[in-house]
């Protein structure tokens, strides 16, 4: 009679066991099968669709597709798993309370997340309008910091309208501070709208070979909110403010072309044949641009006879590199050949010479 009772407390103690086992299964189970199956479905799109996107992108001209593809990485995933944790919710057992409360922190996440992607498109198509001479991206970090304040802050506030909060006192205090802001960074505020006129104008772009009224030339290496970063010749660092690049004379070697004229002076005696200093001259130069990395050995060199000197007639021989710094190696290879050649061919070229007449003592 005693075991009865003990074996019915034994069953209902088993049936409660099952109940709450299949409970917690289906509260539990599926939110997690839906959060795995996001994670999977994130991974396959990122690491098959997309890096297969990125090879038909390479194949384009336009570098803008590429960019898209590289702000998307890591997002997709992130997208997702947001998305599956908003479904999942539902079949938690947690209170309603805290249910919102996950549904606020969900959508801030997915604000985030997108934000996060627009401002990598942001910061690439900055760098993108900022294309150095040779048509490779450069840096321009004054483009770079604008757009990602700007996504950012547009972000932000997208997060505090989405929870509620007015926006509009927000806006009337930052206008009113931005003022006392103004007033008190005058100066940088004027370097910073100096850069930014000079990428808008495109009159000096990251890469170009610029010399400055001042005499300080070299690379443009960055423009930043503030300052010019130029890159001398010797191998240092020249710190111009952008109203100083806006307002000064500036010779960019790269533009509209980046191709150079190099000019070298030579002279010869007055008794050389002209005709055959020319040709011989010519020759020379044609092998120097054919031969010597950095010249453009479509151009055809020109010799042409200046000025009747003191003691040698003066001519100037127009070579082409492609670009500024290659003139140096240019320079230095015609001028080593070409007195290689005149030696050969018995053109002489001449000492200086001058005659001085002395006056004889009177007494």
């Amino acid at each position: 009679m005693q075991t009865e009772p003990s074996n019915e407390v034994a069953a209902i103690v088993d049936s409660l066991k099952g109940a709450i086992h299949e409970k917690v299964v289906v509260n539990w189970l599926w939110p997690a099968i839906i959060v795995g199956g996001a994670v999977v479905l994130g991974l396959v799109i990122e690491r098959v669709i997309l890096a297969r996107l990125r090879k038909l992108a390479d194949r384009t001209e336009w570098q803008g597709d590429e960019i898209i593809i590289d702000a998307l990485r890591g997002i997709i995933t992130t997208l997702l798993v947001i998305i599956g944790l908003f479904f999942a919710s539902y079949s938690l057992p947690i209170h309603p309370s805290w249910l919102a409360l996950l549904h606020k922190v969900l959508k801030v996440l997915l604000i985030l997340c997108g934000t996060v992607a627009l401002s990598r498109m942001a910061v690439g198509f900055a760098r993108l309008s900022s294309v150095g001479a040779e048509g490779e991206i450069k840096s321009a970090s004054i483009l770079v910091y604008i757009a990602r304040a700007s996504v950012y802050l547009i972000g932000v506030l997208i997060i505090l309208q989405s929870l509620g909060v007015s926006i509009t006192p927000l806006l009337t205090a930052l206008g009113v501070g931005g003022l006392a802001v103004a007033l008190a960074l005058q100066d940088t505020l004027s370097n910073l709208f100096a850069g930014i006129h000079v990428l808008a104008s495109r009159k000096v772009r990251p890469g170009d070979y610029i010399r400055l009224e001042t005499g300080q030339e070299g690379n443009v290496v960055d423009i930043s909110w503030r300052t010019t970063t130029i890159k001398a010749p010797a191998n240092h660092l020249i710190i111009v403010p952008n109203t100083r690049v806006a307002s000064s004379i500036v010779l960019d070697f790269d533009q509209p072309d980046r191709e150079t004229i190099v000019v070298i002076g030579l002279g010869v005696g007055y008794d050389s044949d002209l005709g055959k200093v020319e040709r011989v001259t010519i020759d020379v130069a044609k092998a120097v641009l054919t031969e010597i990395d950095g010249g453009v050995p479509t151009f055809e060199p020109v010799v042409r006879f200046t000025e009747f000197g003191d003691y040698a007639i003066k001519f100037n021989v127009i070579l082409r590199s492609r670009q500024f710094g290659d003139q140096f190696l240019l320079k230095h290879e015609f001028i080593r050949r070409i007195h290689e050649r005149y030696c050969k061919e018995g053109i002489v070229i001449p000492y200086p010479v001058r005659e001085i007449v002395t006056r004889g003592d009177k007494s």
